[in-house]
């Protein structure tokens, strides 16, 4: 039987509650006071990917709040509005609704395509930027094709296809998921308890069919007018202080592939390399990926 959306209440030291932004009810996980920080996770994962930062976050002082995407875990799931400008509104409304006008935006995977786009399309509500894994959406338009990331996107191109994907995601208890998290990670990432959190959330209805959305949209609309308009807007330069984060054996995004992407970037902009992580470092190395955003969270005039 496949679980529901309790499923993803997980118990620690944060409290859970649904928060409504333009029409659709977000689950947010909320830890300590402070300046806000907005926590946006990737694929194929939910708001609990950010348990670690929740804690060290609250803990240096900062109002740390992760969210489900829209689709995924105890939010929402429209069938709908899977684009980045309707997603990165998303965010900017989550903002709002949690009574504040701006926050440190930190996204990962799709999460970072969202925070890039906010930056761009809202920039009032991004005070700081973040982006893990995540190339600037023009530097990734750029690159699909080259010859090693377009090897790495084979889930991509496989995800365009209708009903099929979504099936294989969640046959066998979800063990498409687990591969995915392993052949993204470094070595010894994750186990088997972390594996199976992930499957887990992933078989909550709908969740798989609109996951894929997020690709589809990003795939079919490269040629089409409204993605035109999407990669039109995305030439305007970030005014945010942005920090670029990127795991060093990421063989979903390469690490080149996200080089870059400070040319979109008119403000103070740090690009670093975590060592020994692959696709998802806040997991898969913590503490070095804490010193990296902490750090540069406390510095008030981070560098170029």
């Amino acid at each position: 039987m496949a679980p529901d959306e309790a499923f993803v209440q997980i118990e620690g030291p944060w409290t859970h509650r649904g928060v409504h932004a333009g029409g659709t009810r977000f689950h947010v996980v909320e830890a300590g006071e402070g300046p806000l920080v907005l926590l946006l996770h990737g694929f194929p994962q939910f708001w609990w990917t950010w348990r670690r930062q929740l804690v060290s976050l609250a803990g240096a002082g900062y109002r740390a709040v992760a969210v489900d995407l829209r689709g995924y875990g105890g939010s929402d799931k429209p069938p709908r509005g899977y684009d980045l400008p309707t997603l990165a509104g998303d965010a900017s409304g989550l903002i709002r609704a949690l009574g504040e006008t701006r926050a440190i935006v930190v996204g990962h995977d799709w999460g970072g395509l969202m925070a890039w786009t906010m930056a761009v399309m809202d920039p009032k509500s991004v005070s700081r930027l973040v982006t893990v894994g995540a190339p600037h959406p023009r530097r990734l338009r750029r690159t699909l094709l080259s010859p090693g990331q377009f090897r790495a996107n084979r889930h991509a191109l496989r995800f365009q296809l209708p009903i099929l994907p979504e099936r294989r995601l969640v046959a066998h208890g979800g063990a498409l998921v687990g591969s995915l998290l392993d052949a993204w990670s470094r070595p010894g990432w994750p186990d088997e308890e972390t594996g199976r959190t992930y499957r887990e959330a992933f078989r909550i209805p709908a969740v798989a069919h609109l996951a894929l959305e997020y690709h589809r949209w990003f795939g079919r609309s490269q040629l089409r007018p409204d993605g035109m308009r999407y990669s039109k807007a995305m030439r305007t330069a970030v005014e945010s202080p942005t920090l670029q984060l990127h795991g060093v054996l990421d063989t979903c995004v390469l690490p080149r592939t996200a080089q870059g992407s400070g040319r979109y970037v008119a403000a103070p902009y740090r690009w670093r390399l975590i060592e020994g992580a692959g696709h998802f470092p806040h997991e898969e190395t913590p503490e070095k990926f804490d010193a990296e955003l902490l750090g540069w969270l406390a510095d008030p005039e981070p560098d170029r």
